[in-house]
C-alpha cells in the first residue's frame, strides 16, 4: 500500500532531460511532476544498476529498455522484497523486482517502457472487438487472443496490442501462448496497466549524453537552499547544546552528507564510528579514508566478534528482534561516548523521514533513547536521497563504492532487514561473509528441524511471517516452524510458594545446572536486588526484610513479607543471574546509567553507587531478547 512520509519531490525537466526537485528546473523553465509511488525516496541508477534493468528486459523481451546517454533514476516501491520503479525521458517505465518464488529479477513494464520493448518477444494481439473493454482494464480472454509470440509461458510479463500494433496494456500471462491460440476459454492475461493507444515519446539522441554534472546544475538553485538551511540548523543546534560536537559516520551516503555540512560549519568536533564487527569491508575503510582526508578525529569502538558470541544464545537475529542493533551497535556507541566524553555529547545523525516510518515521526533533535548520554540531532531530516546524491556529486565526496555494486543502502551486511536481492548480490561480490553466513543457518535449521529452503528463501529473517512471505512459504511447501528448537536454559519453581517458618512467604526455584557464583559474585548484578555477601558457596543478597539465596547448585530461594514480594525476587534473581552467565559487554546498559556505576571491562561490571532504579537491567538484550 502507498506510504507517504513525506512530500513527493520528484520532477522532470522536459527541456534538459534531467530529473529535478522542484518545480522549476534551473534554467528557468516549470517542469514536469512525476507521480512515483510513495514513499518516493529517489535515486541515482548507478552503471550496475542500469545493466542489471537493460540485461533483464533483454532476457525477457530481447531488448533493453535503457539507451546510452539517459540519465535513470529508481524509486524504492513497496514491495514483499524489492523493487525499483525506474524513471527516465520524464516517465516511470516499470518497475524491476527481486521475485522471491524465482529467486531472480524480473521487469514489469508499465506502457511507456512497453512502448520501447514493443519489437522484442512477450507481445500478445488482440481481436478488435476486444480492444475497448482491454482499454477500461478488463482482462484478456483467450478467445479475444489473434497473436502471440510462441515463446511465451505462464507468469510472463507480457505487452498487449491492437490489431494495428498499438500498446493498450501490459500485464502477467496466465496461460502458454499455444494456449492462449487454441482459443479455449479462460483468462489469457491479468492486466496491471491499460490506457489509449499512444506515440512515442521523443528520446534525446546518444550525442546529447547527459551525466550527473547536468543534473546537479540543474538542481542547484535547490541544493544551495538546502544547504543554507542545514548550516543555520547545525549553528544554532550547537550554540544552545553547549556540548562537545561529534558527528555519527557510518560510511553510507546520509552520514556523509551530515559530515560535510558539519564541517562547514563547525570548527571543532570529532567522528564517530561504531564498528559492529559486521561491517563491510569497503565500509571501515571508506570511514577511515575519509577521517583522514579531513583531517579529522575518529573515534571507534569495535564490537569485534561479540554477534558470534551471543547467536547461540539468541539465535538468528529476525526484523521482530533485532538483538544485534544492540549487542553490536548501541553498546559500541555508548562505550565510545562513555570513553571520551564525561558528560556526554552533541552528535550531528545522518537521519532522514523518508527512510521510515519511525523516522518520519522523530523530531530534528531528540535525547537518544537507548543511549543515555547523547544529544542526537540531524540537519537532512527533510532531504529526499536524491538530494543527499545530488549534494554529494555537488561537492565530489568519496562516498562509498558499495552504492555502486547494487546496494542501497550500506549497514551491516547480515541484517535481516535486508532483502533477498541483497543478499543475493552479497553472495556475489563477498562470496566468504554469504559462506559464513549460509553455513550458520543450515547447522541452525538442521538443529531445528528445518529445511536448507528455510535459508535458501530468507524465511529466517521473521519469526512470524508477513502474509504474502507466508503464502510463498506454503505455496512451495516449506516448514517454517521449528521442531526440535534448542530452548535456553529454563529457571523452574521446585517448590511453588509456601510459608516460611523464618516468617513470610518463599518461593525456590532452579536452573538445573550448576552456577558459576564466583562470575555471578564478581558481576555485581546481585547488587541490583539488594546487600550482596558471599558465605561458604552461597551467595546471600538482603533487600529490606527480605532476602535472595543463591546456591552453587543452581537452586535459588527467594524469602518475601508475601507471595508477590516473593515472585518478584525470584525473578530478578534469576534475570540478574542470567545477565551475569551470558553477558556479552555489549554497553548498552552503561549508558543507561545515570550514577556511572556500570563500566565494561570485557563484560559489564555493577559497583556499590547503583542505586537500584533497575534501566540498565530493562535494556539489556539478555533481558530483552532471552
Amino acid at each position: 500500500m502507498p506510504h507517504y512520509l513525506g512530500e513527493l519531490l520528484l520532477y522532470w525537466c522536459p527541456s534538459c532531460n534531467l530529473p529535478v526537485l522542484g518545480k522549476t528546473c534551473a534554467c528557468g523553465l516549470s517542469t514536469k511532476k512525476i507521480e512515483v509511488t510513495p514513499p518516493g525516496d529517489i535515486r541515482p541508477a548507478f552503471p550496475y544498476d542500469i545493466n542489471l534493468i537493460n540485461s533483464t528486459t533483454e532476457k525477457q523481451f530481447g531488448l533493453k529498455l535503457i539507451p546510452e546517454g539517459h540519465l535513470v533514476v529508481l524509486n524504492k516501491a513497496p514491495y514483499e522484497d524489492r523493487m525499483d520503479e525506474v524513471i527516465f525521458d520524464g516517465a516511470i517505465m516499470g518497475s524491476i523486482r527481486f521475485e522471491l518464488e524465482k529467486m531472480d529479477w524480473v521487469f514489469i513494464p508499465r506502457l511507456e517502457g512497453a512502448r520501447r520493448l514493443v519489437n522484442g518477444t512477450k507481445c500478445i494481439v488482440i481481436d478488435k472487438g476486444a480492444v475497448n473493454f482491454i482499454m477500461k482494464g478488463a482482462s484478456v480472454l483467450a478467445p479475444g487472443v489473434n497473436e502471440a509470440n510462441p515463446g511465451i509461458v505462464e507468469e510472463d510479463e507480457v505487452i498487449i496490442l491492437t490489431p494495428e500494433h498499438e500498446v493498450i496494456a501490459t500485464g502477467r500471462a496466465r496461460m502458454s501462448a499455444q494456449r492462449m491460440l487454441t482459443h479455449e476459454k479462460g483468462m489469457a492475461v491479468k492486466t496491471r496497466w491499460h490506457d489509449k493507444p499512444r506515440a512515442l515519446e521523443q528520446q534525446q539522441p546518444t550525442e546529447q549524453a547527459k551525466t550527473w554534472d547536468d543534473a546537479v546544475q540543474a538542481n542547484i538553485h535547490i541544493l544551495r537552499t538546502r544547504e543554507e538551511k542545514a548550516h543555520s540548523f547545525i549553528k544554532n543546534v550547537v550554540e544552545t547544546q553547549k556540548r562537545p560536537v561529534t558527528v555519527s559516520y557510518s560510511g553510507g551516503k546520509d552520514s556523509l552528507v551530515t559530515l560535510l555540512l558539519v564541517r562547514d560549519t563547525s570548527t571543532e568536533f570529532d567522528i564517530l564510528f561504531a564498528d559492529t564487527g559486521l561491517e563491510f569491508t569497503e565500509t571501515v575503510e571508506n570511514v577511515k579514508q575519509t577521517a583522514k582526508e579531513l583531517s579529522l578525529p575518529l573515534k571507534i569502538h569495535s564490537s569485534g566478534d561479540s554477534f558470534w558470541q551471543s547467536i547461540d544464545n539468541f539465535g538468528p537475529p529476525t526484523v521482530e528482534a533485532r538483538w544485534c542493533c544492540k549487542v553490536c551497535k548501541l553498546g559500541a556507541i555508548t562505550q565510545v561516548i562513555e570513553q571520551n566524553y564525561e558528560n556526554g555529547c552533541l552528535t550531528f545523525i545522518g537521519q532522514r523521514k523518508y527512510e521510515s516510518q519511525i523516522r518520519a515521526n522523530s523530531e530534528h533533535i531528540w535525547k537518544n533513547p537507548s543511549v543515555g548520554n547523547q544529544i542526537g540531532a540531524t540537519p537532512i531530516q527533510n532531504w529526499t536521497a536524491l538530494h543527499v546524491w545530488l549534494y554529494l556529486f555537488w561537492k565530489k565526496a568519496k562516498y562509498n563504492p558499495l552504492y555502486e555494486e547494487g546496494f542501497d543502502r550500506i549497514g551491516c551486511w547480515l541484517c535481516p532487514s535486508a532483502s533477498m536481492a541483497d543478499f543475493s548480490r552479497l553472495s556475489q561480490i563477498h562470496p566468504e561473509l554469504s559462506e559464513k553466513l549460509e553455513k550458520y543457518l543450515k547447522s541452525y535449521a538442521s538443529r531445528n528441524g528445518l529445511s536448507d529452503e528455510w535459508v535458501k528463501y530468507g524465511f529466517w529473517r521473521w519469526q512470524a511471517l508477513p502474509k504474502s512471505i507466508g503464502m510463498i512459504a506454503q505455496k512451495l511447501g516449506i516448514n517454517i516452524v521449528p521442531k526440535n528448537e534448542k530452548k535456553p536454559a529454563q529457571f523452574t519453581l521446585t517448590a511453588g510458594y509456601r510459608p516460611c517458618k523464618a516468617g513470610g512467604i518463599t518461593a525456590e526455584g532452579s536452573f538445573g545446572t550448576p552456577l558459576n557464583l564466583s562470575l555471578i559474585e564478581e558481576s555485581g548484578f546481585m547488587t541490583l536486588i539488594g546487600e550482596t555477601n558471599s558465605i561458604d558457596g552461597v551467595i546471600l543478597v538482603s533487600q529490606n526484610e527480605n532476602n535472595v539465596h543463591v546456591y552453587a547448585s543452581g537452586t535459588v530461594v527467594a524469602r518475601g513479607g508475601n507471595e508477590d514480594e516473593a515472585r518478584e525476587l525470584v525473578q530478578l534473581a534469576q534475570i540478574s543471574i542470567r545477565r551475569a552467565v551470558l553477558c556479552t559487554g555489549c554497553g548498552v546498559c552503561v549508558g543507561k546509567c545515570a550514577v556511572r556505576a556500570v563500566s565494561v571491562n570485557g563484560t559489564a561490571r555493577i559497583s556499590e553507587k547503583c542505586t537500584r532504579c533497575g534501566k540498565c537491567t530493562w535494556s539489556c538484550p539478555v533481558v530483552k531478547f532471552r
